[in-house]
């Protein structure tokens, strides 16, 4: 699996916004919505070529903070669901959900994991209950499990604004924000990796089923 189809998976790739679309019943007959803040580091150059359709064949390492702002799935609210997925693209995913959800948030999640975000599940290893830390500033962001830590700086172009990128082919990447990495670091017994400089990114996902 090369990282756009990795990006589609993650983003339920046949889904419209919500705002400007009818959602579709899916085969199974659930439905479900999500709107959600996204936060990412990876090991790829800035930019990372996957985010703009030009799948890289390089090893791809990388934790995103997912926040769910709003959505349901057959009546159940989604709203203020957190989780943290470290990966290797097209080997291993590792979920870390945040340890203060109600039980009727961790059953809204498990019935959404393997629709709207199907390449997390199928590449799944493992899923654990975790406390997830995020510290947000005009300039950083960073988010850290006890297996992972990202901090990210925001890249800044003309007169001094953050680069922003429009129409990027995933909906995952709605209102794209460039950042670079300060800290990008995962261990545990998946792996072990490190990274400074690397690409980095915030984004809004909307989407649907």
């Amino acid at each position: 699996m090369n990282r756009r189809e990795f990006n589609l998976f993650m983003g339920a790739a046949a889904a419209m916004p919500a705002a400007l679309s009818t959602p579709v019943i899916a085969a199974t007959d659930t439905s479900w919505s999500v709107i959600a803040d996204i936060t990412e580091s990876c090991s790829c150059e800035i930019p990372c070529p996957c985010n703009f359709g030009r799948p890289t064949d390089l090893r791809c390492e990388g934790s995103r903070l997912i926040q769910i702002d709003s959505g349901n799935i057959d009546g159940l609210d989604l709203a203020g669901i957190a989780f943290v997925v470290s990966f290797e693209m097209g080997k291993w995913a590792k979920i870390y959900l945040e340890e203060s959800l109600s039980d009727a948030q961790v059953e809204a999640f498990n019935k959404v994991l393997p629709t709207a975000f199907k390449g997390f599940k199928k590449l799944m290893q493992s899923m654990e209950r975790a406390p997830i830390a995020v510290e947000r500033t005009a300039d950083k962001v960073r988010f850290s499990v006890p297996e992972s830590t990202v901090e990210i700086a925001v890249m800044r172009g003309l007169d001094g604004q953050p680069i922003t990128i429009d129409n990027l082919p995933s909906p995952v990447l709605r209102n794209y924000t460039q950042y670079e990495s300060l800290v990008h670091r995962h261990q545990s017994s998946n792996a072990e990796f490190s990274y400074i400089g690397t690409n980095g990114f915030t984004s809004k996902m909307i989407t649907n089923g």
